[in-house]
């Protein structure tokens, strides 16, 4: 394993050369290319005053700039703060201001409008387009032949790689701080598990500055795969990528298989490429699941994992035993246990649901300077709550329930809107689904669903509501059914129930 982050494209590019290690649009980068030009911005960076341990940012959608600064900004001993492309200029500036970070590398729209939000104008900017008063621009910055070895030396796998933003969806975000050892361990164990080499080719649009999305990156930079990065989602561009340069990996959330799944574009394309695919960021229908390993003729591999561990904490081995509708184990060095929730200290028995521990080297070092969140979060043992219901098997596979703040509890009764999810899922004219709770005055919470409609079908309420009484208690029952033409979504594809819980809620009130 290298010493640093950076030190993956260094040592690709003594291995791979001149091999194509980067695809975007129809414009393609070697090994030795992003070496070399992020050789640059280590350097320009440096004639510009970062020193080793500063913050800098990227605010920006995926493109090859986005890859070549990450690997810049580690080289010369930077700190990374990869920025959600969905947040609103404030809010970035938010995390800008929180972590001190010196330099903004992004898009010329994003910095123009981050401009007005920033305190203060000291910081650097640096656009992966044109310039503008107070913004440089990328082509410009990076000129010059470096004249000095990068990385630098000082490095350490124990220094801090990533500062990486929660949501927020409960109070300020927090920045989770991530060594070089958190990722380069990842990334190689990830690696091992799906067993990623040259041979691969891999399409992506999961965004860059996710931990999926890193990860993907990553592995594909220090295994000598060639990635096909998209800058944002669309079923036919992807199923274009995916004939056109014969992928082996195609790597997504739920909602983007089920966009596929639902695209009349689907038999149009070659997949036979495709040897596996891996799917995170939420729970998927396992009956979705099958569809998809049927027409794409590849195993679906599910993984887990958080920013705060800066990528996997559970998958499965692509040669080992796998289990559908399962996380998967933990990663090798890596421990994971179901506790009580109400008590972290007892663990649970196989088959009981609980919240998912996790413990080892990939867990963050802590909240940046958030020391009271940081305990909340990791215990006195190590132990890193994900607030992740879930149970494990007999075999030790993990299985995921739900989110603990997802769960509605109904008259007492305990309702986990995946597993209404999963059946709505299973009825024909149902191509994605999120259930959310209503406030009720009599039974604290009642289960609603928003439906997306398979193209072409036409299904009722009421029908939906039948189907579901065959298959679910009646207390877990929706109460509501409303069909709608999407589901809000993040930047990296999950289902965005908060948003969906606001509209009912905005809803209740107008008809109240």
């Amino acid at each position: 394993m290298e010493q640093s982050i950076g030190a993956l494209i260094a040592a690709s590019a003594g291995k791979y050369g001149d091999k194509t290690a980067l695809v975007v649009g129809d414009k393609q980068w070697t090994f030795r290319q992003i070496d070399r030009l992020s050789s640059q911005v280590a350097q320009s960076l440096e004639q510009h005053g970062v020193t080793s341990g500063a913050v800098v940012s990227i605010y920006s959608p995926n493109c090859a700039q986005w890859v070549i600064a990450y690997y810049g900004i580690l080289k010369c001993g930077g700190v990374v703060n990869p920025l959600n492309l969905m947040l609103t200029a404030p809010e970035a500036a938010y995390a800008i201001e929180d972590c001190n970070a010196v330099a903004v590398f992004g898009q010329i729209e994003k910095l123009t409008a981050l401009q007005q939000s920033l305190a203060d104008n000291e910081r650097i900017l640096i656009s992966f387009g044109n310039s503008a008063p107070g913004i440089k621009c990328f082509e410009e910055f990076v000129s010059g032949e470096p004249s000095a070895a990068y990385p630098v030396a000082s490095i350490e796998p124990e220094h801090a790689s990533t500062i990486g933003y929660t949501s927020g969806t409960t109070g300020k975000p927090k920045g989770a701080v991530l060594s070089h050892r958190a990722i380069l361990l990842n990334t190689a164990m990830t690696s091992i598990f799906h067993v990623r080499t040259e041979a691969d080719t891999v399409v992506s649009a999961l965004p860059c500055s996710h931990v999926y999305g890193n990860i993907v990156m990553n592995s594909a930079m220090a295994y000598g795969m060639t990635l096909v990065l998209h800058p944002a989602f669309n079923e036919e561009s992807i199923l274009r990528s995916i004939e056109k340069y014969r992928a082996t990996l195609f790597e997504g959330v739920p909602t983007m298989y089920m966009y596929l799944l639902n695209s009349p574009h689907l038999d149009r394309y070659d997949l036979s490429s495709l040897t596996r695919c891996t799917i995170g960021g939420q729970t998927m229908p396992l009956a979705k699941m099958e569809q998809v390993e049927a027409r794409f003729g590849a195993p679906l591999i599910e993984l887990w994992g958080m920013t705060e561990l800066g990528g996997l904490g559970t998958t499965h081995c692509a040669y080992g035993p796998r289990k559908l509708g399962s996380i998967g184990i933990p990663l090798p060095f890596l421990q994971a246990r179901i506790a009580q929730p109400d008590s972290s200290d007892i663990t649970l028995p196989p088959g009981m649901v609980g919240e998912l521990l996790i413990k080892g080297p990939v867990t963050m070092t802590g909240y940046y300077h958030r020391p009271e969140a940081t305990a909340e979060t990791v215990d006195a043992a190590g132990w890193l709550h994900s607030g992740d219901l879930a149970y494990m098997d007999e075999d030790g596979f993990i299985f995921l329930v739900d989110r603990l703040k997802d769960m509605i509890i109904t008259g007492g009764y305990n309702i986990y809107p995946a597993e209404l999810e999963r059946v709505l899922c299973e009825h024909p004219s149902v191509a994605m689904a999120a259930v959310v709770g209503i406030p009720d005055d009599i039974k604290g919470e009642l289960a609603k669903a928003f439906i997306v409609a398979v193209e072409g079908s036409s299904s009722t309420p009421e029908e939906i509501l039948t189907f579901c009484r065959e298959r679910l208690a009646a207390y877990k029952l929706p109460r509501e059914v409303e069909f709608v033409s999407d589901l809000p979504k993040t930047s990296s594809g999950k289902i965005m129930r908060r948003a969906l819980r606001e509209q009912a809620l905005s809803i209740s009130r107008a008809a109240g």
